[in-house]
């Protein structure tokens, strides 16, 4: 963006310039001068095209990279919800082993006449 400003600013100069030239004695030299505004109008315009795909280019790319980032960030918080899933069915499933085998493990009450 700033080369852009720059570009513009020059250009404001460079315009400023000819505008305090004297006026050229003859048709031809007119012409030329005016061809010669005309490249040097064409060459700014192509620059400033040229820096604006580029700044284009950029921000695609640093959008995309926030996309992946934030892609694997979900990924992330999906694999942490299921290991964390995964670790509470398993720990239910241990919690209910252990009840069993204290439920094996305690005796029947015997009764006695």
């Amino acid at each position: 963006m700033k080369k852009v400003i720059a570009t513009l600013i020059a250009g404001l100069f460079a315009t400023a310039a000819f505008a305090q030239a004297p006026a050229p004695a003859t048709p031809a030299a007119a012409k030329a001068e005016a061809k010669e505004t005309k490249a040097v109008a064409k060459a700014d315009a192509k620059e400033t095209k040229a820096e604006v795909k580029a700044e284009a280019k950029t921000a695609k790319a640093e959008a995309d990279a926030k996309k992946d980032v934030a892609v694997a960030k979900a990924e992330e918080k999906a694999d942490k919800a299921d290991a964390h899933a995964k670790a509470a069915k398993t720990k239910s499933k241990a919690h209910a082993k252990a009840e069993k085998t204290e439920a094996a493990a305690i005796p029947a009450p015997v009764t006695t006449k």
